[in-house]
């Protein structure tokens, strides 16, 4: 195995041995991105001898006898929100262009003192408005889309031209492209990973989380963002015990038959493992799309409220009237959809004590076609590809609770498919445990990078 396909656990474990130099990973990695970044777009700006001094840092570091910890001399990149000193921060727009940031963010300092190589920036659908993420395409099949808002991020994990990133998760924006691309995504308790240094797009849905190839790797992620000790991994996949809710109505409603039967072959062994399946009901579906735009659009336009009225014509249009659309939203539309949110937390709440944690699938279709914008269910229901994508991955936003996606299997074109864990508040340490048993039963190439 070359040094790019590597998980992040097997890499740290191969630097502490000193049987891997970050050197000979950092450049393996950089040789694969100029193998295949061509075709795929991943990545808005490449800081490529940045990488190289920081890995020989490290090596240096290293030989003094200092390890940082499984973070140490591991390369990675950060979604273009994500603020890194001196390094632009343009959003993937043209209002930003030239913008350098004064200063790390908090979840950069974080990982730069655990030892991580920053490669570069990725792309995200402009100021992260978005599910596609039009600049990149699936690491898996260049006609599909990326998925987004985190698209470039998780492009570049799943092609090994970095071995973990970092996205940003507003409706789904870390876990749909982690789930279109095959790899896994994490978007944490509201609030449990600082956001400072971070683009906004909604600041009481935005999260901040990894994207990785493994669960094992995500945790390691979010031990470094959050300050904690390394997870240690459990012994045995045992889950006896475990209450697994899968929902009877809204999950499972407007899904491809495939990815139902994935997701549903993967709570199976759930149940393999010692888990016990629980009907749940998912309460107030019909409000939630009104709920997540009702909270997202005038929070955004109220961000973008100066440079919107100063510089319309740098934004994208797509972009621009979401933005315009959001400035006519009244307050009470807005306080109405808190005051949803506030029923929906409490009912999800109740929901969360009867079972530990819930499986689903992530998004209800595979990648799209570039250019596809809206698909026909069975029952002749027509939805956009946005609001598709959104449906399942919004709930956790809306509520603040955890989410995991993790790959569960592919369709008949070869295209990944994705389940997700939701649990409780600042339960991500369940989440982990859950999806790294499921992980175990699973081949171990399904995890290295697209060939």
């Amino acid at each position: 195995m070359r040094p790019y396909e590597m998980s992040l656990a097997a890499a740290a474990e191969r630097i502490r041995r000193r049987e891997l130099s970050p050197v000979e990973l950092v450049d393996s990695v950089l040789e694969r991105l100029r193998e295949v970044e061509p075709h795929l777009g991943a990545y808005i700006v490449v800081t490529a001898d940045r990488a190289r001094e920081a890995a020989r840092e490290a090596e240096r570091s290293l030989g003094r006898g200092r390890v940082r910890g499984p973070l140490h001399g591991v390369p990675m990149a950060l979604k273009d929100l994500i603020d890194v000193a001196g390094v632009a921060t343009t959003a993937s727009s043209r209002v930003r262009a030239g913008h350098r940031a004064r200063r790390d963010s908090t979840v950069a300092a974080r990982l730069a003192d655990a030892g991580a190589i920053l490669l570069g920036k990725t792309h995200t659908h402009e100021f992260a408005y978005g599910l596609t993420t039009p600049q990149t395409r699936n690491a898996r099949d260049p006609h599909r889309v990326a998925g987004g808002s985190s698209g470039g991020s998780a492009v570049a994990v799943a092609s090994g031209t970095a071995t973990f990133a970092l996205g940003t998760d507003t409706g789904g924006s870390i876990r749909v492209p982690a789930a279109l691309n095959g790899v896994v995504g994490l978007k944490p308790t509201y609030g449990l990973v600082p956001r400072r240094g971070v683009t906004s797009l909604a600041w009481s849905l935005d999260h901040v989380g990894p994207i990785t190839r493994t669960v094992q790797d995500a945790g390691l992620v979010l031990a470094a963002l959050v300050g904690q000790d390394p997870p240690h991994p459990p012994e045995h996949a045992d889950l006896t015990g475990l209450r697994v809710g899968v929902p009877v109505n809204h999950y499972f409603e407007r899904v491809d038959a495939e990815v139902e039967s994935a997701v549903r072959r993967a709570v199976a062994q759930l149940e393999a493992l010692g888990a016990r399946a629980v009907d749940v009901r998912i309460p107030m579906t019909r409000y939630l799309q009104a709920v997540q735009w009702g909270l997202m659009v005038p929070e955004a336009s109220a961000y973008h409220e100066r440079s919107l009225r100063t510089t319309p014509d740098l934004y994208g249009a797509d972009i621009r009237v979401l933005l315009e659309a959001g400035a006519l939203m009244s307050a009470g539309d807005y306080l109405r959809a808190q005051r949803a949110r506030t029923l929906m937390r409490r009912a999800w709440a109740r929901i969360l004590a009867d079972v530990d944690v819930i499986a689903a699938p992530t998004v209800p279709l595979t990648a799209v076609r570039v250019g596809q914008e809206s698909v026909t269910w069975p029952d002749g229901t027509v939805e956009s590809v946005p609001d598709a994508y959104v449906r399942l991955s919004a709930p956790a936003n809306i509520t603040g609770i955890p989410s995991l996606s993790l790959p569960v299997g592919r369709d008949r074109a070869g295209l990944p498919i994705a389940m997700q864990l939701l649990g409780r508040p600042l339960a991500e340490e369940l989440l982990l445990r859950v999806g790294r048993a499921y992980e175990a039963t699973r081949p171990a190439r399904e995890s290295a990078p697209v060939p």
